[in-house]
């Protein structure tokens, strides 16, 4: 059985630990911070009360540490692993996973699931690329994390920037394995037939008609998500170009009353604000929309609305810090890259994705270059470490019985 140490249900994960049992056998439990996520709570950045319309606990065994009551987000760095450590040793698993170092749940975690001594896994986000930090710092945090990466039997990379931090840091190739950040598209519609079945309702709900060039930003309307640079660079596009484009919204957040002033002064952007939505009505905006924007300064470690883009065949356009960019997006084929927080660049980049949009091929090329990234592909990787992980334990311990012989 696989133990794994998390703060609380994360909608993107809880699908692949349901595939990693049920499609490769390896019994999973889950223990639980918090229920953040499964009983609803207040997010900070989005500004508004959550709760996933999707069975995020489903399918392999979890337990839970705490419970949050509807607290934030922000506050499950709050939430320590007292009891952690006891669980473990009641459930006495055969391998334990770790999912970070970033809250006091984690770095608890960590120091409980090294306590047990058994093999120990590794897999969650990095942010070399995404978090700007001094020289002093800098050297810090590396030597903490190599030291850290040596505890763990095998490490699982989701993309090019994470199998990248993860060698420079030191962890020999042996212990890298593929297990990519993914989404669960089972609630999703992303074929050409929900296109051709869903597109012309979204775009009636949107008000925008079939010549209009619709441009879609999901996620947290933030300063950090840089939805103002995506403002900016409307106004630099050619009018000919901006007066058939919308720009629609989709999510919540501080800076949203901002956003629609910003929109309304002269010369005016259009703009539809449809609030947060779960995931089970994604696929009818993602058919309607002609591009992606994800204009994010920092704190971008992966990006998951691109993978959902891609999958439902719409090319996006990304700054140089979204971690999934190397990954996912070729440029003049599944959308471009354009330098953080500069609207200029920004608009150059949506000139050149102009020749992508209402093309069947690109988005064949969208879904084609999305396909390994999967929650299937995400077990398969888990599992394999797994099995690395056990086997190599038990062969070390063979080896100490015969040289006591």
């Amino acid at each position: 059985m696989l133990a794994i140490l998390e703060a609380h249900p994360v909608q993107y994960h809880a699908p692949v630990y349901r595939a990693l049992q049920g499609e490769f056998g390896i019994p999973v439990t889950a223990i639980y911070g918090s229920d953040i996520g499964v009983a609803g709570y207040r997010d900070r950045e989005f500004g508004v009360s959550l709760a996933w319309d999707t069975d995020l606990l489903a399918g392999y065994d979890a337990r839970f540490v705490a419970r949050a009551n509807g607290c934030a987000d922000g506050e499950t760095d709050d939430v320590r692993a007292r009891s952690a450590g006891e669980l473990l040793r009641k459930l006495k698993p055969n391998a334990v996973m770790l999912v970070g170092y970033g809250s006091r749940f984690d770095r608890a975690a960590v120091y409980e699931a090294w306590r047990t001594r058994l093999p120990l896994l590794f897999r969650a986000e990095t942010t070399d690329h995404a978090v700007t930090r001094t020289t002093g710092r800098n050297w810090l945090r590396d030597s903490a994390l190599r030291l850290l990466y040596r505890r763990f039997e095998r490490v699982l990379y989701i993309g090019e920037r994470s199998l990248h931090h993860y060698q420079r840091l030191g962890v020999p190739d042996h212990k890298l394995i593929f297990s990519p950040y993914c989404v669960d598209t089972a609630s999703f519609a992303c074929d050409e037939a929900s296109r051709a079945n869903l597109r012309a309702e979204g775009r009636r709900e949107l008000a925008v008609t079939d010549s209009d060039l619709v441009l879609l930003f999901a996620g947290k309307i933030s300063e950090r998500k840089g939805p103002d640079v995506l403002l900016r660079a409307m106004r630099e596009l050619p009018e000919s170009l901006s007066s058939r484009m919308c720009v629609c919204f989709l999510g919540d957040g501080q800076l949203k009353d901002q956003m629609m002033e910003l929109a309304a002064a002269a010369p005016v952007v259009r703009t539809r604000f449809l609030g947060f939505q779960n995931q089970t009505r994604l696929s009818r905006y993602y058919h309607a929309v002609d591009l992606l924007v994800l204009p994010s300064r920092w704190g971008e470690t992966w990006g998951l609305v691109v993978n959902e883009a891609l999958h439902h065949g719409v090319p996006c356009v990304v700054s140089d810090v979204v971690g999934c960019a190397p990954d996912l997006i070729r440029a003049g084929v599944t959308g471009h890259v354009f330098e953080t927080g500069s609207a200029s660049s920004l608009a150059g980049a949506l000139s050149e994705a102009m020749s992508l949009v209402g093309n069947t091929e690109t988005r064949d090329r969208c879904r084609q270059q999305v396909s390994l990234y999967t929650v299937q592909e995400a077990a398969r990787g888990i599992a394999q470490a797994y099995e690395e992980a056990t086997r190599s334990s038990n062969d070390e311990c063979f080896d100490r019985i015969a040289t006591m012989m």
